[in-house]
């Protein structure tokens, strides 16, 4: 067997162990893979900072996890621990992706520099002009965005 080939499959194999996760679309996640396998999710920004202190602070990959498939960083070991205790209380809602285009059923970008937290939830959103649209009926959004995420979160963003 060529040296080639072996690293190929050894990669594809990688790869594999995380599709379920990614499958469609369901993780907002940047292009490529972190250091530990998986993409990076929420731009690299840290979530435990955004949904404990409501700071957007850049995660580090020295502090990192992953969690379904997708790598979250922090920017603290502290950060770290908080969400390796309790990993589905951090992660963003709607798999990262926007969640006032979910409520209208589409998958777009969810930047943490627009975030707001709800019921202990957080969520993020495309920018500024669509975080204010969800200011407008935080409630409703959120609604809405429950209702279409069982229906889209399997489907590719490219399909919605």
């Amino acid at each position: 067997m060529s040296r080639n080939f072996t690293f190929a499959a050894a990669a594809l194999t990688a790869l594999c162990a995380f599709g379920p996760a990614m499958a469609a679309d369901e993780a907002n996640v940047a292009p490529g893979l972190t250091y530990g396998g998986a993409p990076l999710g929420l731009h690299g920004a840290d979530p435990v900072s955004l949904l404990d202190h409501g700071e957007n602070a850049e995660g580090n990959a020295s502090h990192a996890a992953a969690h379904d498939g997708v790598a979250y960083y922090f920017a603290s070991e502290e950060n770290l621990k908080a969400f390796e205790a309790n990993p589905a209380r951090y992660v963003p809602q709607y798999g990262g992706f926007c969640a006032f285009g979910v409520s209208v059923g589409k998958k777009f970008d969810g930047d943490p520099s627009f975030a707001a937290v709800m019921d202990d939830k957080l969520y993020v959103f495309l920018n500024e002009d669509v975080y204010k649209a969800y200011l407008k009926d935080e409630a409703g959004t959120i609604t809405k965005a429950e209702e279409n995420w069982s229906t889209i979160e399997h489907t590719a963003a490219t399909d919605l």
